[in-house]
């Protein structure tokens, strides 16, 4: 791989070690067709050995970098951290526990590398059938439901990790935790397009969720308040050209 990658694949990860291989084999497999590309995975405080397998990655591994935080501060931090650090101005994610298959991820890429407009802001996913225990299933979907009429964003499962976005775009949101599961709301609402694609989900091979229910029913609700305000605020109007 060069050192000017096309665009940058973002990970975030905690107690995921026996995802680690594969994650970087079949990133590899997905994304070297597209051209020269890099791999970021950011160890969210992880004390399982997913740090040591990391770091013995990245020494074999040039297109591959790891970041680590001193201690666990969530999905969203994570990924922040990760966009931050990347070298390319298309950005993609997906989640640790490769149930988001990486074989999706150009699906999210190339609209976004194909585009010379410059007015499309976010590619997300949204799983066709969601491989999980029942009453996650039927969380999300009470979820999305009041997301999607209260915000108005036209997108059925925001909760999925396979996002593709331009780098400016993202870091120029504001931020806050769990802002993933806004993005589609909030990348509108600086005057973005937004683009929705089907992919495949899988059911969870090792490892254990981070999230319940009920947390996340608690910091939803504070969350979808916050962002309903900022989408009844108007936007700053985006420059399309201007006269010298």
């Amino acid at each position: 791989m060069t050192n000017s990658p096309r665009f940058s694949i973002v990970v975030p990860m905690k107690n995921e070690v026996d995802s680690v291989a594969a994650m970087l084999s079949e990133v590899e497999a997905a994304c070297a067709p597209l051209g020269p590309f890099e791999l970021i995975i950011v160890d969210d405080g992880s004390d399982d050995g997913t740090t040591d397998a990391l770091r013995a990655a990245a020494e074999a591994t040039p297109w591959f970098r790891t970041l680590r935080h001193a201690q666990s501060c969530g999905q969203s931090a994570a990924v922040l951290t990760g966009v931050r650090a990347a070298h390319a101005e298309v950005c993609a994610t997906l989640d640790g526990d490769l149930q988001n298959p990486p074989a999706e991820l150009p699906k999210l890429l190339a609209p976004l590398l194909e585009d010379e407009t410059g007015r499309l802001g976010l590619v997300a996913g949204q799983r066709k059938i969601r491989r999980d225990t029942p009453s996650k299933r039927l969380a999300s979907r009470l979820a999305n439901a009041l997301r999607r009429r209260i915000l108005r964003d036209d997108t059925r499962d925001t909760g999925c990790g396979l996002k593709g976005f331009r780098r400016d775009v993202f870091l120029a949101l504001p931020f806050f935790d769990h802002i993933h599961r806004y993005l589609p709301a909030l990348v509108k609402r600086e005057g973005y397009a937004v683009l929705l694609v089907d992919v495949e989900d899988r059911e969870r091979a090792s490892g254990r969720s981070k999230y319940t229910n009920l947390n996340r029913a608690i910091v939803g609700a504070s969350d979808l308040l916050g962002v309903w305000w900022l989408m009844r605020r108007r936007a700053l109007p985006r420059i399309e050209s201007s006269d010298e």
